[in-house]
């Protein structure tokens, strides 16, 4: 299996922005939006099949992003209140429309990418080369990071 590098975090990145725009931002109302999430809700099986898709889309990024535990617990309930509201007959749907769980699970997993400091190496490698100690050091110093993950691991 090849190893991961940061354009492969960088792609997650944008897979992850598209299916933000799409489900809940095709058009814009101010601060609110619309996007195939709200509107396949109204269509009997086919919301919850986009819904279900698209979420699965999105949690299956952040594991390969080695989103923290943290982070995929706040994505789940985000996109499970977006699928269990859908089921809810009219005021469900209602409630579908203006709620953006992707955009929500979406922005989540961004944050956690932007605030993590990614190595190519493994810790093992990095530990053995005295670079850990560095990465510790950058992560320190950046108030914007807070984590190091090693794509090699």
């Amino acid at each position: 299996m090849p190893k991961k590098t940061i354009a492969d975090i960088e792609k997650i990145w944008s897979g992850v922005e598209g299916v933000k725009k799409l489900s809940d931002r095709v058009v814009g109302i101010g601060p609110f939006g619309l996007g195939l999430d709200g509107l396949l809700t109204w269509v009997p099986g086919l919301g919850l099949a986009y819904t279900v898709g698209a979420g699965g889309y999105l949690v299956v990024q952040a594991v390969r992003a080695k989103a923290s535990p943290a982070t995929l617990a706040r994505m789940l309930a985000y996109l499970v209140i977006d699928g269990i509201t859908g089921e809810v007959p009219v005021a469900g749907d209602i409630v579908d429309v203006f709620f953006p769980g992707h955009l929500m699970a979406a922005k989540a997993l961004q944050a956690e990418i932007e605030r993590t400091h990614w190595v190519e190496a493994s810790f093992r490698d990095a530990r053995a080369s005295g670079e850990h100690g560095l990465h510790l050091e950058r992560v320190r110093t950046d108030p914007k990071l807070r984590r190091i993950v090693y794509l090699h691991d």
